[in-house]
């Protein structure tokens, strides 16, 4: 199920993305109120907006934005509304999406080219750990995107190792769809009730929520521990409830594919400018064929390298490479630059390590501040030194490391209204 404008050449990827643009800005500028005013107020004619590059002289959609005017992102009247979801938002209160019955179908689409892209097939089926409810977009669409394909799926919803086990050994899926972390305790728990791994029925994992690969492409360090206890095909998954789209590795795993048809993907640098190529800058994403909420050139905050060569699989796609980090979560740390997941990667070398919350403050001189708290049963000032060792090694910098009670942590990983685990918490 690969649409044929992933393997056309670029003149014709891009000459349908201007086709879809246009349209795009001509529905936004008939329905969206936001957008209405938007054009109006800075005196832009979008009839004279043809092409990607004329696209960049408009001005970006942040997400503060999208809190302050939500409703009036909306293009449809309420009774076309079929589903509504929320995502947090930067201002405290969480972000409406509405979608009709066109971008359940359209997001339906999405999944299905996406769960083909990562070689799952017709007869394939799939094993849906994370939930459906709680107004959360994903669970949804990676259900209705397994409809679309015609894949079977099992929808067990997320944690209990034990179920999810017993769903494998009663129904046999072949790809399991999960926050890749979680497969150390499906691991974990295989290894202590003797369940050879190797016999299961399952071949490969779409990754979701954590990066599995290095920016070479290599796996990292979580999905190096999950290889060396599962030998599964891995596949990274990069999206968001803002773009309704999904950007699927394809078996070379070589980064996430741009589905051309759904969405425009720009690559800015801080002063809103195109990046050079192969450089990391801002996913700026304008969608194209949803008809309740559209967004035009927005600002999702995630920091990202673009690949535009040829892919083996035989798409000439853009491929995104994974998310380096966010960018309000850039930490500048002894003259040194972070992104909390190499932070991540290194606390995931420890075996010994149970479970750990990252905090970034400002001191006193405003400048910022690492706090890691580590849950482990090795509490001894050794292990703490070689933490901090590994940390001077590999990113040259040696953050401030407390031991805590796992329990404790857990109640601020793990509130009671999170849809995921919370790994970092930035009070600056």
């Amino acid at each position: 199920m690969t649409p044929i404008i992933e393997s056309a050449s670029p003149q014709e990827i891009k000459a349908l993305q201007e086709t879809e643009m246009q349209k795009m800005l001509a529905y936004i500028g008939e329905h969206s109120t936001y957008y209405k005013k938007l054009f109006k107020s800075n005196k832009i004619n979008i009839s004279e907006v043809k092409t990607l590059q004329d696209l960049q002289q408009l001005p970006l959609t942040t997400k503060d934005q999208l809190q302050q005017n939500n409703d009036d992102f909306i293009c449809v009247p309420k009774g076309k509304i079929i589903d509504y979801v929320t995502t947090s938002g930067t201002l405290g209160e969480p972000v409406t999406f509405a979608l009709s019955e066109k971008d359940l179908q359209r997001l339906a689409y999405n999944e299905a080219i996406s769960f083909a892209c990562a070689e799952v097939k017709q007869d394939d089926v799939m094993q849906l750990m994370t939930t459906m409810d709680r107004r959360f977009m994903a669970g949804l669409a990676y259900f209705l995107g397994a409809r679309k394909l015609g894949a079977g799926i099992i929808r067990v919803g997320s944690g209990i190792p034990e179920l999810q086990w017993d769903s494998i050994l009663k129904f046999n899926p072949t790809y399991l769809i999960c926050v890749p972390s979680f497969l150390l305790k499906m691991i974990e728990f295989a290894t202590n009730n003797g369940i050879d791994l190797a016999k299961s029925s399952v071949k490969g994992a779409i990754c979701i929520g954590e990066p599995i690969r290095n920016e070479n492409f290599g796996y990292n360090t979580l999905a190096s521990k999950i290889k060396k206890g599962w030998n599964i095909k891995l596949y990274s998954t990069y999206a968001s409830t803002e773009m309704s789209t999904a950007f699927n590795e394809c078996g070379e795993g070589k980064g996430g594919h741009h589905h051309p048809e759904l969405i425009i993907a720009e690559i800015l640098n801080d002063k809103d400018k195109q990046v050079k190529d192969g450089e990391v800058g801002e996913l700026v994403i304008t969608t194209l064929g949803v008809e309740a909420m559209p967004l035009l050139r927005f600002k999702t905050g995630d920091m990202v390298r673009a690949h535009t060569s040829p892919c083996n699989c035989g798409r000439n796609t853009m491929r995104l490479g994974p998310v380096v980090g966010r960018k309000k979560q850039m930490i500048k740390y002894k003259g040194t630059t972070l992104y909390p997941p190499a932070m991540y990667n290194v606390l995931n070398d420890f075996e010994a390590i149970d479970c750990f919350l990252i905090e970034i403050s400002h001191n006193e001189f405003e400048t910022d501040e690492i706090l890691i708290k580590i849950a482990t049963s090795n509490e001894s000032e050794e292990f703490l030194q070689e933490v901090k060792d590994h940390f001077r090694a590999k990113l040259r910098v040696t953050p401030t490391v407390e031991f805590h009670d796992k329990k404790t942590l857990n109640l601020l990983r793990l509130p009671k209204m999170s849809r995921k685990p919370i790994d970092l918490i930035d009070l600056r």
